[in-house]
């Protein structure tokens, strides 16, 4: 089975969310001189959002 149809499958809203689920964009960036806590800590603060 594809990865595609299990996800979605398992997060039905993702259909009606994000018409596909890979592009060819990508996002590239530093992260300077943060530690990875503050980052992995704005993540998490992300996911609510």
């Amino acid at each position: 089975m594809h990865i595609k149809k299990i996800l979605r499958e398992e997060f039905p809203e993702l259909k009606s969310r994000l018409p596909t689920l890979w592009t060819r964009s990508y996002f590239v960036s530093t992260h300077g001189h943060v530690s990875a806590d503050v980052i992995k800590k704005y993540i998490e603060e992300q996911k609510g959002v």
